[in-house]
């Protein structure tokens, strides 16, 4: 397949009455949010989208994105690779168009158009990458510099029995 830069930005509606589809790529320096949660990133992030309408009559944007990244693992700072793959289905509606959110499917998001009627198809797609990156991402317990038993912090010992602070009244009761 050919490697083709896809748009920044679409126009969903016009998009989904042609029923288009698009396979390509971004590249990773233009995903700048993205790029400030990694270490080091493959050169492109393969994307394909499919946009129609579905049996409501609503306006769908299906795709997937994924790519290969670099983080720091959380446990013991060093590099590791983690596959980033993202599945996402949205439906557009206008800022200002309440009422339609009640007749949206669960299984759509909604992503509001701007004032042209397009969306911007590269924020919305490093978006999902985003939110697919781990929270805390770790080496598998085997592969990593650092093992659970070098991870505990010190023993706390007994506490020192304190005094009740209750005997001074007990004491004025036995008087």
């Amino acid at each position: 397949m050919q490697k083709v830069k896809m748009p920044v930005t679409l126009n969903l509606v016009k998009a989904a009455q042609k029923r288009s589809e698009y396979e390509g790529y971004y590249a990773s320096e233009t995903l700048t949010r993205l790029n400030e949660s990694l270490l080091t990133s493959q050169e492109h992030v393969a994307v394909r989208i499919e946009c129609g309408t579905d049996q409501q009559g609503l306006t769908v944007l299906q795709g997937s994105a994924s790519c290969e990244v670099s983080v720091s693992c959380e446990r013991c700072g060093q590099p590791m690779a983690v596959s980033l793959d993202c599945n996402f289905a949205y439906t557009p509606i206008k800022s200002d168009d309440e009422a339609d959110l009640e007749n949206i499917p669960e299984c759509y998001d909604v992503i509001e158009k701007d004032d042209h009627g397009e969306i911007n198809l590269r924020q919305l797609v490093e978006d999902e990458l985003i939110l697919t990156l781990p929270l805390f991402p770790t080496h598998d317990e085997a592969l990593c510099a650092i093992k659970s038993a070098d991870m505990s912090f010190g023993d706390l010992g007994q506490e020192a029995e304190k005094p009740n602070p209750f005997a001074i009244l007990q004491e004025l009761k036995k008087k």
